[in-house]
């Protein structure tokens, strides 16, 4: 299933990045100065691995070692999971949970252009909601003659079309009824 808000309409840009070779201190510093929870480990500009407030409490505070001393590269998270910005949000809400992780780099033509979270998803719930509510809503109307075309959201695709028809007790889309 699919409710038609994209990745790209929620994700946060851009997504803070760190050289691999960079101590943890210094990614601590550079989360603060942006008020992020996380950032992308790059290695020559490749994302290799993501860092996040959760990985420096478990593994540089918890066992008191010396932020200054520690690379990043030693407690990233790897590998990443990417999503990319014309993907349903619920396609990567599904890969939040398969891999049990909270925040994935958006990537488009290799380059990253944003960063998902699961708060970014949280904020988006609202219209998700509307969304799906309308969908029910579609379903248990029953056009007239008068009414056998109209606009809306195809329950075959999940696309938006202008040329929804009542077929077999569903609302779909002209490319749908065709193929």
């Amino acid at each position: 299933m699919t409710i038609g808000i994209l990745v790209k309409n929620i994700m946060s840009k851009p997504a803070i990045q760190i050289n691999h070779d960079k101590t943890v201190q210094d990614a601590a510093q550079v989360m603060v100065k942006h008020r992020v929870g996380s950032i992308i480990v790059v290695k020559d500009r490749n994302p290799i691995g993501i860092i996040t407030e959760t990985d420096i409490n478990k593994k540089v505070v918890a066992p008191g070692k010396d932020p200054r001393k520690l690379k990043v590269k030693d407690i990233m998270s790897a590998p990443l999971v990417f999503s990319n910005p014309d993907e349903d949000i619920l396609v990567t809400v599904e890969k939040m949970k398969k891999y049990k992780v909270k925040r994935i780099p958006v990537v488009e033509r290799g380059k990253i252009v944003g960063i998902v979270a699961d708060t970014d998803v949280a904020r988006a719930s609202p219209d998700m909601l509307d969304i799906l509510d309308f969908r029910l809503k579609m379903r248990s109307f029953k056009p007239s003659v008068e009414e056998s075309v109209t606009s809306g959201i195809c329950e075959v695709c999940g696309e938006h079309s202008v040329d929804l028809q009542f077929v077999d007790d569903q609302w779909v889309c002209e490319n749908c009824r065709e193929g």
